[in-house]
Parts: C-alpha cells; sequence; structure tokens
C-alpha cells in the first residue's frame, strides 16, 4: 500500500500502475479535503462564485437559484460527456483517474471527502473510467473526458471492469460501492482539469525512458558488430560538450560495451604504429547512426527529463477553476485548468521520439545494405541469397511506421482553434497531444522490435556471440528466447509483435 502524499513522486505512479499497489488516504489529506469543502460551502452562501450559483463557459453570466444548484453539477457531467473515437488503454485510465484524485486531494477544489474517498476505491478496486480518445481541446481541462470519469462517479456510463467494459451502475454494485453525492460543486471539480492529459503524458514518460534505454542498448550493440573505435564514447570527447543528455548517453553506452571484445581502441590500432597505407579499406570514422549516438540521444534524455519533471509539477498542481483557499480565507478565479505546459511537452516529446525512431531505421538500414556495412549478407539473411529474404520485408514494416511517425510529429500546441463562444479563444489541445505521443511512441516499439530482430540474427551472421559485452549478450539472449535462429522464411509478424511487447514490459538497462 501506498499513502498519496502531497508531493506525489514518479515513483508512486509507476507502482501503482506497473506494481499494482494499493493507495491510502491520510488522515490529514480527507482532513484538509474536508476543510476546503465546508469553507466553501459556507463561503458560498452570500457571494457569487462561478460554477456553484452560477452557470459554465460563456453562460457564467446567468445565476442558478439555490433549488437548482445540485441538479447543475449533474446537468454539467451528463452534457459533457460527448466524447468519441477509441477508448483510452485501462493503464492510461488508471493513470488518468490517479491523476485526478491527488488534484482534488490537494485541497483546493471545496469538494466533499467522500468523492476522493470513492475515486481511491475504485482505482484500488480496478474500476476504471472509459474514457474515448476525441473530445478533449485542453482549456477548461479534459472536460469531455473527465466528464466520461464523473459519469462513472454519479453511476452512469461505461467502464472496465475484470477485463471487459461494463456499465458503471453494475459495476459499483457488484463492489458494494454507493454512487457520488453531489455536494456544491463536484461535478466542476471532477472534468475540470488537466489530469486525462498529464495521466497519459505520465504513462508516455514511463514509457519513453524504456525506450530510450532499449535504443541505448541497440546503438551500443551496432557499435560492436562493426568493431568500431572506442574514442566517440569517450568521457574526453563527450565531456567537451556541456550538455548533460549527451554526456549520460555516453556513460551508458560505455557501460554497456565495457567488457566487449569487439570494440577497437583507436590508441592501439592507429597511434601506436607507423601507418604506411595510403587507402584505408577500413574506415577511420563510423557512419553518423553509429558514431553520432550520443549527440543525437543526448538531446531526447534531456527532453525526457525536463518533461517528466513538468508532468509531476502539474500533477501535484491544483489544476481547476475557482481555486479555493482557506488559509486566506477567499476564492480565486483564474485558468488553472489551461493544458499548454502539458501539452508543449508532449510535443517536444513526440517530436523526440520521432527523432529516436529514425535513428533505430536508419541502423536498421545501415544492417539491412550490405554495400554499407560490408560484413554481412543482404537483409541479414541467413538463408540462400535469391531464393530467401531474411529481413527484407520487416524493413518495410519500420520504413513505413517511421513515416507515420514523421507525419505525427508535427506540433499541436500551435493549432489552438476558439471554441465555446469564443470563450475559449486560446487553447493546448493537450489531451490531443498526449494521445499522438502515446501513438508514436507505440510506433517506436514497433520499429525497435524490427532492430532487435535484425541485430540478433546479425550476431548469428558475424558468429561473434561469446565476444559481445555481457550487457550486449543479455539482449541477444533476451530476443533469442522469444524467436529461434532462422534461416529459411517464416511469417515474422506474431514474433516481431511479441519482441514489441517484451520490450515494453522489460527495462535491461535498470
Amino acid at each position: 500500500m501506498i499513502e498519496l502524499t502531497n508531493p506525489i513522486a514518479l515513483a508512486d505512479f509507476y507502482s501503482v500502475l506497473f506494481e499494482n499497489k494499493k493507495i491510502l488516504l491520510s488522515k490529514s489529506t480527507s482532513d484538509k479535503i474536508n476543510q476546503s469543502h465546508v469553507f466553501l460551502k459556507d463561503f458560498a452562501k452570500d457571494k457569487i462564485i462561478y460554477g456553484v450559483n452560477t452557470g459554465f463557459g460563456p453562460m457564467a453570466q446567468y445565476r442558478i437559484d439555490e433549488a437548482d444548484q445540485i441538479q447543475l453539477q449533474y446537468n454539467l457531467i451528463r452534457s459533457h460527456a460527448t466524447g468519441m473515437g477509441d477508448i483510452l488503454d485501462p493503464i492510461y485510465a488508471k493513470s488518468a483517474l490517479l491523476a485526478r484524485l491527488h488534484t482534488l486531494s490537494l485541497g483546493y477544489s471545496g469538494i466533499h471527502p467522500s468523492v476522493v474517498e470513492l475515486m481511491k476505491e475504485l482505482l484500488n478496486r480496478g474500476v476504471l473510467p472509459v474514457i474515448y480518445q476525441h473530445g478533449g481541446v485542453g482549456a477548461s481541462g479534459d472536460l469531455v473526458q473527465l466528464a466520461h470519469l464523473a459519469l462513472n462517479m454519479i453511476g452512469e456510463g461505461n467502464v472496465i471492469y475484470q477485463g471487459k467494459e461494463t456499465s458503471a451502475a453494475e459495476a459499483l454494485a457488484q463492489e458494494g460501492l454507493q454512487p457520488m453525492e453531489i455536494h456544491i460543486r463536484e461535478g466542476l471539480a471532477l472534468i475540470n482539469g488537466t489530469s486525462v492529459m498529464t495521466g497519459i503524458g505520465i504513462v508516455n514518460a514511463i514509457y519513453a525512458k524504456r525506450l530510450l534505454n532499449w535504443s541505448i542498448l541497440c546503438s551500443s550493440l551496432m557499435n560492436e558488430l562493426v568493431c568500431a573505435y572506442d574514442d566517440h564514447l569517450s568521457e574526453t570527447l563527450n565531456g567537451a560538450k556541456k550538455h548533460q543528455g549527451q554526456q549520460q548517453v555516453a556513460a551508458m553506452m560505455r557501460e554497456v560495451i565495457a567488457d566487449s571484445k569487439l570494440i577497437r581502441k583507436r590508441a592501439e590500432h592507429l597511434y601506436s604504429r607507423k601507418v604506411e597505407e595510403n587507402i584505408f579499406k577500413d574506415k577511420l570514422q563510423e557512419y553518423y547512426s553509429i558514431r553520432c549516438v550520443p549527440q543525437i540521444l543526448g538531446p531526447i534524455w534531456d527532453a525526457l527529463q525536463y518533461c517528466t519533471n513538468i508532468l509531476i509539477e502539474e500533477v501535484n498542481s491544483a489544476n481547476d477553476n475557482p481555486i479555493i483557499d482557506v488559509e486566506s480565507a477567499s476564492v480565486y478565479h483564474g485558468g488553472n485548468f489551461h493544458g499548454d505546459y502539458v501539452a508543449f511537452e508532449m510535443d517536444k516529446l513526440r517530436i523526440a521520439t520521432t527523432k529516436l525512431t529514425m535513428l533505430m531505421e536508419r541502423q536498421l538500414n545501415y544492417l539491412l545494405n550490405s554495400s554499407l556495412n560490408e560484413i554481412l549478407p543482404s537483409f541479414v539473411n541467413l538463408g540462400k541469397l535469391g531464393l530467401n529474404f531474411g529481413m527484407q520485408g520487416a524493413q518495410f514494416t519500420a520504413t513505413s511506421t517511421t513515416a507515420e511517425n514523421q507525419t505525427l510529429a508535427s506540433p499541436i500546441y500551435t493549432h489552438s482553434i476558439p471554441n465555446n463562444k469564443d470563450n475559449q479563444d486560446i487553447v493546448s489541445m493537450g489531451a490531443n497531444s498526449a494521445w499522438l505521443t502515446k501513438k508514436v511512441i507505440d510506433n517506436a516499439y514497433e520499429v525497435l522490435a524490427i532492430q532487435l530482430l535484425t541485430l540478433t540474427q546479425a550476431v548469428e551472421a558475424l558468429d561473434c556471440s561469446a565476444h559481445l559485452s555481457s550487457k550486449s549478450k543479455k539482449v541477444y539472449t533476451h530476443i533469442r528466447t522469444i524467436v529461434p535462429i532462422f534461416k529459411e522464411d517464416m511469417v515474422l509478424s506474431p514474433f516481431l509483435i511479441a519482441i514489441k511487447n517484451h520490450a515494453k514490459e522489460h527495462d535491461l538497462i535498470n
């Protein structure tokens, strides 16, 4: 069990999402939520408070009678549950639920404590909201997507429960849970925030970090297969450029190849003897996709670090409107629901992941093109050239998928479209950006799967497994447990899918 505290950390999200840890709410958290609720209920008696005794958005100029204020919240939830498109995978829905739960637990929303208590039970019991891809523009938060979460809270709509889609009413009944009761502004507090884009973003960041680690392993193995020189990964060379990401990637690659018998030392091969040749058969420097990995993956490492920090800051922030502050005894109206921070980071992460995909595709092409590498058979074909095809067909998939990522990498942060009677005249498109980034990361794992299988076949072609570093040998062994050595052509799709899933579930560096 994890006691939900402020601030929540990425490690807490990982434990809940990937290790299925349950959460607890501390008494101090419940007390803070209750204090906020009691204060707002008293404060709003003789004052105009947006979303408590007024309409919403451009309808805020209409005062709502006290007798209709509870119905107002139900109307808001039901009217905004308009999502369409694909349904969010359970792990992302769970992340969104945890993100919203934590934001509301900060005590700035004026909700009744029972709301967060119910959210905790839904999370712990695996009753997850059915959230649709289309609907959010990312200002006033993820209104449409979060409305579907709120709909479940009042016992309506559908949830993912016990591995299938079912009605929220049925799932709640099976778990012995009562639907949420509206007290003052629970509808608005639930739907008015950035928790879906942030929840998706946090899972994206976790998968992207794992993907980056796999790319570092693949790049290191690439260096071994071509017997690259050691100095382009040296601490001295990479330390001469002051970017933390570059230095980190180079250090990780040096660690991977530390006990390799294939990497050449430039000092031994070229500096400690008199060079007589006028034309050098061996390359003095490798192609950029091999030699410049720290300079290419370094910015991606930096971008991912910054992105993760922003996401954790966002989930630890009060991101609805208005903000209820018990300490100053006031209610503040503003725009903390605006998703620009998350949208911008998701765009950057999507661009970074696309560049990583491009690196993997170029490394793959180097392996498959015998005219480039001059050490492997065409398409790493272990069978009979002309009769068999090796990895030729798989390259088409890698190229196609990389091209799709290049198209999806276009920023959406700059694609604001005014709506809501121009009340929302500039928006973030944060949920769209997070969802597209999810797609790009998933695509990248497909290219990674093809690269991993090709690298493994290349080890066989060169008969060099005994000379690999221990970490590269571990990669080779993992893939060989999924796909046997093959010379005759066979259907690769099931194996590639299995490698992709294996890579998403395992991190061999950490």
